[in-house]
């Protein structure tokens, strides 16, 4: 299949730091290009895939730093996804994972089009998502789509990551662990209050943003010490090593979230993970087996004291087993082949091209002059 993937430009493929979906779509693409398939991302000029590389820009918008509006909305977002629908015609199959922005566009598409919802469908999208309903959503976790039932739902796929890099430890170094962005949702303030109830000292590491520094300033900074640390943001090493001797994972969101890869990366290196039960925890974690998924804060005091209780080997095998890349890429290469069959059908004369000649253009930069 000729199929064609757009990423957002705000982070390359893969990121160097930050960037989750970014690194789904890095694992995707090599894998497709893995199994024969040619591949074509649209992406910033900095990312690194085996797919052919087109861009509008050279760099991802933050390394370039060019600031891009909350919702994506940025002139050279909007180019990126243009200029990927505009070539709509080279390709069997489009897959966008730039959320809700391609929507529009992916609406008046002549080719099939996939959709990832790798954020919530907050309230404000639910309008949009059940309007324009022409392209194929893919969510990524169950729990995501029961809050839209009306959307073009045609499966769900877990996401899934290179295992083999993720280094395991069978004993931890005495400390937990919170792992994320510093906004309300996703917890570091809780995160806080369990590590001073136990007495256990708290490593925090993640990206940290100028909007969220009211937050931070706030809830997080004053309560500092030589035992509650901010290590800043990490590099994919970096982060792994401080999973991989963490006693578990604090995961105490406050939202719908659709799915946590630091969940699964922690598990991968043996440290349970004990999470709110909130969007998909249930599905990520064997609740008694792989960590603890609870409904309080007492709750999560109360796991964290029964950790030892989990067997961080487990917590191995189970991620590697469920939420490996090659288990992604086959979900969706089975989607892809459904939606082109049931094309097929609709359109007779159409023909899906395994063996195609490849793009006139392998590596493409377009900067155009936004000065």
């Amino acid at each position: 299949m000729r199929i064609a993937l757009i990423a957002p430009i705000i982070e390359s493929v893969p990121p160097k730091k930050y960037g989750g979906s970014e690194r789904i779509v890095k694992e995707l693409a090599d894998g497709l290009v893995k199994k024969g398939h040619d591949v074509t991302l649209f992406a910033s000029g900095d990312s690194k895939v085996k797919a052919n590389l087109v861009s509008v820009f050279p760099q991802s918008l933050r390394e370039a730093g060019i600031d891009n509006r909350a919702d994506g909305t940025s002139a050279l977002s909007l180019l990126n996804v243009g200029y990927a629908y505009q070539q709509q015609h080279k390709f069997d199959i489009i897959h966008d994972h730039t959320h809700v922005l391609g929507l529009p566009i992916a609406s008046l598409a002549t080719t099939p089009t996939v959709l990832t919802l790798h954020d919530p469908i907050f309230d404000n999208y639910r309008p949009l998502l059940e309007t324009l309903t022409k392209p194929y959503i893919v969510t990524i976790s169950h729990s995501q789509g029961e809050i839209a039932s009306k959307i073009n739902n045609i499966g769900t796929v877990y996401n899934g990551l290179t295992m083999d890099h993720y280094p395991f430890n069978s004993k931890h170094q005495g400390y937990l662990l919170f792992f994320g962005t510093f906004r309300p949702q996703k917890g570091a303030h809780e995160a806080i209050k369990v590590a001073k109830k136990l007495g256990l000292p708290l490593i925090m590491a993640g990206k940290l943003d100028d909007w969220q520094m009211e937050y931070f300033n706030k809830e997080i900074k004053p309560h500092l010490s030589h035992t509650i640390r901010y290590v800043g943001e990490k590099n994919e090493k970096e982060r792994n090593e401080l999973m991989s001797k963490a006693i578990c994972l604090l995961h105490p969101i406050s939202w719908r979230e659709p799915f946590g890869l630091v969940v699964i990366e922690a598990m991968a290196c043996g440290a349970p993970v004990v999470a709110y039960d909130m969007g998909s925890s249930r599905e990520l974690i064997k609740d008694g087996e792989t960590g603890y998924v609870v409904k309080s804060f007492d709750e999560m005091v109360t796991a964290v004291k029964r950790i030892d209780n989990i067997a961080r080997k487990a917590c191995r095998e189970h991620a590697v087993n469920n939420f490996n890349a090659e288990r992604m890429v086959n979900g969706y290469e089975k989607i892809y082949r459904k939606i082109l069959s049931e094309r097929l059908v609709s359109i007779p004369h159409l023909k899906v091209r395994e063996e195609v000649a490849p793009l006139s253009v392998r590596k493409f930069t377009f900067s155009p002059d936004f000065s």
